[in-house]
Formats: structure tokens, sequence, C-alpha cells
């Protein structure tokens, strides 16, 4: 396992191609945290710009649906989101589809609504809704959406063709305008596209 100069690192939750996601507490005050850290230990100009731009707009969306972003640092190289830990769990490791009654179901889609809602309201596409970025704390009930690597600032964007090995987003999840191949620019509605295809 790692370890983060300030931080003691419990259990990894979740690898990805470029990045590893702890859950860990701040040594000085015990405060649970999420550490997302970034994989490579000497990293691109390009994938440094990628991760402190998603550190900047997980920080500036101040509302109760999308984690804080407590701070971002360098250590041995390595760069570290440090984000709020909430003890939830993603749907995905949660493993609750399909599992959920019809009226936790609903409670659970609506929150995960108003919250997008709240975020296009600043502006922000996410561009990755699926179940690995949706967090949700079983026991309070509370839900919170993560990982705004991809998401964009603008309130409309024209994507263009581009190879299938290169989609931004989950394959399983992005709306067909995503991929390029519509003559239709993204927008607030690609983040619920999976939800109106039935998924």
């Amino acid at each position: 396992m790692l370890t983060i100069s300030a931080y003691r690192l419990v259990a990894q939750l979740y690898e990805s191609a470029n990045s590893l996601i702890y859950r860990g507490w701040r040594v000085s005050d015990e405060q649970p945290v999420v550490l997302k850290i970034l994989k490579d230990t000497y990293p691109t100009p390009e994938r440094t710009a990628w991760f402190k731009r998603e550190y900047e707009v997980t920080r500036n969306l101040t509302i109760p649906g999308v984690v804080d972003a407590y701070a971002l640092l360098r250590d041995d190289q390595r760069l570290v989101m440090i984000l709020e830990d909430f003890g939830g769990d993603s749907l995905e490791l949660l493993g609750i589809a399909g599992q959920v009654e019809l009226c936790e179901f609903l409670k659970l889609a609506i929150a995960i609504t108003d919250i997008l809602g709240q975020i296009h309201a600043g502006n922000i596409i996410h561009k990755d809704i699926n179940p690995s970025n949706i967090v949700l704390n079983p026991t309070t009930g509370q839900v919170k959406i993560i990982d705004f690597g991809i998401s964009t600032a603008l309130s409309r964007e024209n994507p263009i063709f581009s190879n299938p090995n290169v989609l931004e987003g989950t394959l399983a999840y992005i709306s067909p305008e995503q991929t390029g191949r519509m003559n239709r620019a993204i927008d607030y509605r690609s983040d619920f596209y999976r939800n109106l295809a039935g998924a």
C-alpha cells in the first residue's frame, strides 16, 4: 500500500487507468478522508493539468450533493487530491442495482436528479454519470456525485468525431452525442441519458 505524508491509508476503494482511490484518515485530527492519487509518479503536463482542473471544478461546486475537495498536494512527486469522506460507497461498489425497493429507488433517483440540476445551474456538465460516480451512504441515505475529471464548464460543447478508443466517459453510459457521431452538441441532457434510456 502507498504511504502519503500526514495521512493514514486504510483501504483501496478503486483503481482506474489514471488514478488510485483510497479511504483513510488525516493523522493530525483523525478526519476521515478519501485520497485520489494520480498513478503516474512523473505525469505529463497534460495529465497534471487535467488532475488540477478536476480539483478546481470539484472545489468550486459548493453544493451539498458534491463531495468537498479539501486540498491538492504533492507527496513524493505524486499528486494527491484530498476529498470528503461522508461514509458512502459508490453504487457500483454497493452492488444494489435491481435490489432496491421502488420507494427507495425513487428517492435515490430524485436526489440524483436534484444534484445534477444544481451542478448544471453552475454551468458544469459532468459527462460521466454512472454507478461508480454516484456515492451513497446507506445508513443516512445521503448521496453525492464524484469524479469531475472530464466535466466541462461550458453550457454547450461541440464534440468532434473521435476514435472509439479515446472516447471520454464510460462507454456503457455515454450519450450518443458524446461519441462525436451525431450532429448534436453536448449539453446538460447528456448527464441524464442513461436514466432516460432505462439503464
